[in-house]
């Protein structure tokens, strides 16, 4: 059904006031693509297999798309659908914005969404552009309302341990971060989709991409990358098919891989990969940290095991193991199943989606949920990234603005 709610009377007080008396959590989500997906499915298992404060209830879905969405919307769950997301945001059954829509959406949503008073998720990165991101997060600030954005792999088990194996101090001193994402779809056929448009995606491989594995390694290590020393960014492929009509083709305007190399505040140097045209590679996500006294590493291909060397054994001992992230006593397997029965793509939304729920609540995520602030410091080093390939300088982070 179409939503036709009426407009907001004011700014909420209190969100985790309100879900402690309503007991449920109303959510409204934007896209019902491929995030749609993966959103729908985070908040409805989240309250099937973690014990929370509130319910998440998918109240009501926006798109564009009236012929897709209505059959989504039934095939989901959604109460009520509607293709004017400002509607949504007017309903005074709302609680929660949900922003999985293409990048150069993000701003107008998220602002309209915060000013009316209501906690928001949004899709990474961000947004398109570093400006559209700063004043995201100056809103935030000002209107006080919970961001957070869905920077999913942090809930991946296995590297939620490797947080914890590096902040137990497991790997002493930092000196080496290798991160890369490296996917192999967006080859010469790929239709020049919204990802390959700059208007709506603000970049390529590196928005897409490399947003993930900066967070992940920022994540892991609790540092912060203070330069990136030096930068390419290169686009292969100019001219792609329409979606229409292949036989036509479309200006790419966006990036296909970048590579920098990065200097963190604690003095660990890193290298950063990412590339949507890696041939032979589905979906590769790694992260290597190696320290004075160990190491470990993560590959989303074999998300489920995380790979770590103890340089405190004796030498005749030392190797490295593989742990299966699986146990109860792992971040997040508990509420699973099993020892040993492995978990997938879609549970790391899910995980994050429980995490929403606690802290909007007022209790303590399991593991730090990114939010706005924290966001804008990944596209920031997104934009030093681009500036230093474009000047063919180093970029300190101090140099772009906060």
């Amino acid at each position: 059904m179409f939503v036709h709610a009426p407009g907001r009377m004011g700014v909420s007080q209190s969100i985790a006031s309100t879900l402690m008396a309503d007991s449920s959590l109303n959510v409204a989500l934007f896209g019902s693509r491929f995030m749609g997906k993966a959103h729908s499915n985070a908040w409805l298992q989240a309250g099937h297999f973690f014990d929370l404060p509130t319910r998440p209830v998918l109240h009501v879905i926006a798109a564009r798309d009236a012929a897709h969405l209505q059959s989504f919307a039934e095939r989901w769950g959604w109460a009520n659908w509607t293709i004017d997301w400002r509607t949504a945001i007017a309903d005074p059954a709302v609680d929660l914005v949900d922003i999985g829509t293409p990048n150069h959406l993000h701003r107008e949503q998220a602002l309209a969404a915060m000013e009316a008073g209501l906690a928001v998720a949004c899709e990474k990165p961000l947004a398109g552009t570093l400006d559209d991101a700063r004043e995201m997060a100056h809103t935030a600030r000002r209107t006080g309302v919970p961001t957070f954005v869905w920077f999913n792999y942090r809930r991946a088990p296995a590297l939620a341990l490797a947080r914890q194996i590096v902040a137990e101090g497991r790997l002493g001193r930092i000196y080496h971060v290798r991160a890369a994402y490296l996917q192999g779809w967006g080859g010469p056929d790929t239709p020049l989709s919204w990802r390959f448009r700059q208007s709506q995606a603000g970049s390529g491989a590196l928005g897409d991409l490399m947003a993930h594995i900066i967070d992940m390694a920022r994540f892991v290590t609790g540092d912060e990358i203070a330069e990136v020393v030096g930068a390419i960014e290169e686009r292969f492929i100019k001219q792609r098919p329409q979606p229409d009509d292949p036989t036509r083709k479309g200006r790419s305007s966006v990036d296909d891989a970048v590579l920098f190399l990065a200097r963190f505040r604690g003095g660990a140097v890193a290298s950063f990969e990412s590339t949507r045209l890696a041939t032979g590679i589905k979906n590769s996500n790694r992260l290597e940290v190696h320290g004075e006294r160990g190491a470990v590493r993560f590959n989303f291909e074999r998300m489920n095991e995380l790979d770590f060397f103890d340089g405190t054994e004796p030498p005749r001992l030392q190797g490295w193991q593989t742990i299966q992230a699986m146990h109860e006593e792992h971040p997040y397997a508990a509420h699973w199943w099993p020892d040993g029965h492995w978990l997938g793509y879609e549970h790391t939304f899910a995980n994050q989606a429980a995490d929403i729920v606690v802290a909007i609540g007022g209790g303590n995520p399991f593991m730090p949920i990114p939010d706005f602030a924290d966001a804008l410091t990944t596209q920031r080093v997104m934009e030093a990234a681009v500036l230093s390939a474009r000047h063919r300088a180093a970029v300190k982070l101090s140099e772009i603005p906060v």
